[in-house]
């Protein structure tokens, strides 16, 4: 019989653990409580939101804020653009991804150093705001879906941390065995690689889409049909339609700057609420990928 002895722990062990448990309890209040008081003050009244009685607990419950929200009808356009946006936004740029970090991963690729450099020196030089529009409006991308898409579908972070990842997990071994067996690189890559990929896949998966739901200034460039027009940039322009509109009378501007503070708690909600939802999903392979994807090599 094997008898378990618990290790008893110095007091300077203990004291430290003290002042961290500590310091991490108050790292989580001052990172959990502004996201409380935004949920709460986007239930409560704005005449509380705007005297400053609500603290933790919605004040005098109400929906108004949401209700003035999706009694837009932009919105709801604004949702269904950034979910399209957001889904083949991701598919392209994870593919692409995958598909330009893959080769660099191998050994037997030529140029691939040279190549890399290149990439890496794109981190440091970029071409600047006026030549990325002109090479658009070349394209005639402006005023399309796909100028949200294709301009921001390979980035070389992305493709650092999936070479990285192929390079730590896929074996060359494993690619000669397959060659022996008559397998093509493409039915490599697919039958292969792409199962045993699956915590950067996630990874990929998680930084484009919620780049690609956040986003707002490309649209802002390219896009003028409001047909168009993402979920940020519906809701960036029903907040200054709130704050620019002048009202006749002090009563009028009070209710006015309530109403205004209710309507950004509760886009803040609604606008977040989809990754929030994507999170707990890819959470895992996430933090799985991140790790062989950045540390290892």
């Amino acid at each position: 019989m094997v008898v378990k002895r618990a290790i008893k722990e110095s007091p300077g062990d203990l004291l430290l653990m003290t002042v961290i448990y500590i310091c991490l309890t108050f790292i989580l209040l001052a990172v959990l409580y502004p996201l409380v008081y935004i949920v709460s003050a986007s239930f409560s009244s704005p005449f509380a939101v705007v005297s400053g009685k609500v603290w933790l607990f919605p004040v005098d419950f109400t929906l108004l804020g949401y209700e003035t929200v999706f009694k837009n009808s932009s919105v709801l356009v604004g949702y269904a653009n950034s979910f399209f946006y957001a889904i083949v936004g991701t598919l392209v740029a994870v593919t692409v991804t995958i598909m330009m970090a893959y080769p660099l991963s191998r050994k037997s690729f030529y140029g691939r150093n040279g190549l890399m450099f290149l990439l890496t020196f794109t981190m440091l030089f970029s071409g600047g705001l006026i030549p990325t529009y002109l090479v658009v409006k070349s394209l005639h991308l402006i005023d399309t879906r796909w100028a949200l898409i294709i301009p921001p579908a390979l980035g070389v972070f992305q493709i650092i941390i999936a070479r990285t990842f192929f390079q730590n997990n896929i074996p060359d071994e494993l690619a000669e065995a397959a060659e022996i067996d008559g397998i093509s690189d493409l039915g490599f890559l697919a039958r292969i690689v792409l199962p045993l990929s699956k915590p950067i896949i996630a990874v990929l998966v998680l930084i484009f889409a919620v780049g690609q739901w956040n986003a707002y200034f490309d649209a802002l460039l390219y896009i003028k049909n409001k047909d168009l027009y993402p979920l940020q940039l519906v809701l960036r322009n029903i907040l200054l339609l709130n704050t620019t509109e002048n009202p006749t009378n002090i009563s009028e501007s009070l209710q006015r700057q309530g109403v205004a503070e209710l309507m950004k708690y509760s886009l803040i909600i609604v606008s977040s609420l989809p990754v929030l939802i994507l999170y707990p999903f890819v959470q895992k392979h996430f933090v799985q990928g991140i790790l062989i994807g950045s540390l290892k090599g």
